[in-house]
C-alpha cells in the first residue's frame, strides 16, 4: 500500500503518517525507487497509534505502548501502571476544568451585564479587589 492507502484506511492524515515515521514510531519498507511501501501490519500499528493518541497519550507514551504491544513477554502490568499515569493526569486536568468552571460561572453571575462600566470579571482579571 502507499501513504494514500494507509492515509485512507487508517483514518490518519498523510503528514502524520511521515511524522510517525521521521520518530521511528513505525518504519516502512521502501520500494527501489524509494517510495514508502506500507504492509498491513503498519496499518494496524497505524491504526493503534491513532487510537492511543485519541486518548491523549503522549507521542513518548505510544513510543512505550507500542514496543510493549510488540513485547509477547510483557506483563500486562507495565501496561496498566502507564493506563493508570495516564488516567490520573486526566482525572488531574478534569478537576482544574472544573474549577476553572466554577470561578468563571461565579464572576459571570457577580456580573450585571449591564451598561454600568463596573465589571467584576475584569477587575477579578486585573487582580483588583
Amino acid at each position: 500500500m502507499n501513504i494514500g492507502d494507509v492515509a485512507s484506511r487508517s483514518g490518519l492524515p498523510s503528514k502524520t503518517i511521515r511524522y510517525y515515521e521521521d520518530i521511528g514510531l513505525i518504519k516502512p519498507h521502501r520500494s527501489a525507487n524509494g517510495y514508502r511501501c506500507f504492509a498491513e501490519t503498519d496499518l494496524h500499528k497505524l491504526a493503534f497509534l491513532g487510537r492511543a493518541r485519541a486518548l491523549g497519550f503522549t507521542i513518548e507514551d505510544c513510543r512505550t505502548l507500542m514496543a510493549l504491544y510488540e513485547d509477547e513477554t510483557r506483563a500486562s502490568a507495565d501496561v496498566k501502571q502507564l493506563a493508570l499515569e495516564h488516567l490520573a493526569k486526566i482525572e488531574a486536568k478534569i478537576a482544574d476544568l472544573e474549577a476553572m468552571r466554577g470561578t468563571l460561572g461565579e464572576l459571570v453571575r457577580s456580573c450585571a451585564g449591564d451598561s454600568r462600566p463596573d465589571c467584576p470579571i475584569l477587575r477579578d482579571l486585573s487582580g483588583g479587589e
